[in-house]
């Protein structure tokens, strides 16, 4: 009997990390899997794949792994201008304010696109002001030099919004309108929109020149005029 005790003492010891071995195994088995089932919602992201996004999403993956670039699906979806998946990976918790390689965030990024839809969402969702481009600008500042009318029209109207706020370049959103943005009535209203919003008239820039001076070099007679009515030296 003693020797029958020991056998089965010794076959309960030896079980043990072998249990032991198959648990561990199964961690990493899920641990692959989650790796894999992420991965794959950048590739469905990529492709607007929205049924595949929506099941994948369902089984609550990291939403903040990126791809080569330092994209996240969101960020991706944002490159797409996909407003429904990207409005699908919010409401899952994704980080509205995570950069990718070249800087760009959601609400960043449509500063320079004029994408409303994801703006709005990004805006509505906790978006940051204080974290900026690669041209360490905001999302006013290409916004006013591209045109994009609707989208300085949103920002100037948010409180405390940064509407003087200078880049790498020396440029507040008013100077790269008048140095960068193209002639033309849109390009005027933007100016009008800036002014009445309060942005400062006379910040210079790195050489000392004012938005008014820039103006007058480049003949914007309408935008001169509305920088003079500001008190623009």
């Amino acid at each position: 009997m003693k020797i029958f005790h020991k056998v089965i003492i010794l076959l309960v010891i030896a079980a043990v990390p072998l249990q032991s071995c198959g648990y561990s195994n199964e961690n990493k088995n899920m641990k692959n899997l989650d790796q894999d089932s992420t991965l794959v919602l950048l590739k469905a992201v990529s492709e607007k794949n929205i049924k595949l996004v929506e099941k994948i999403l369902a089984s609550k993956p990291n939403l903040e792994i990126t791809d080569n670039k330092g994209r996240t699906a969101l960020m991706i979806a944002t490159y797409n201008a996909d407003g429904e998946i990207a409005k699908m990976l919010i409401s899952a918790g994704a980080d509205v304010n995570a950069q990718d390689d070249l800087l760009n965030s959601p609400h960043l990024y449509e500063g320079a696109s004029g994408n409303l839809s994801i703006l709005n969402m990004s805006l509505a969702h906790g978006a940051k002001f204080d974290i900026y481009n690669r041209y360490g600008g905001t999302a006013l500042i290409p916004a006013a030099e591209k045109r994009h009318l609707e989208v300085v029209k949103i920002l100037t109207e948010i409180p405390d919004y940064p509407i003087d706020h200078i880049n790498k370049l020396g440029w507040t959103a008013l100077l790269e309108a008048i140095i960068l943005g193209a002639t033309g009535e849109t390009q005027v209203a933007i100016v009008k929109v800036l002014v009445d919003a309060g942005a400062n008239v006379n910040i210079a820039d790195k050489d000392g020149v004012t938005p008014l001076q820039h103006a007058k070099s480049r003949g914007m007679d309408k935008i001169v005029k509305l920088l003079m009515a500001a008190n623009a030296l």
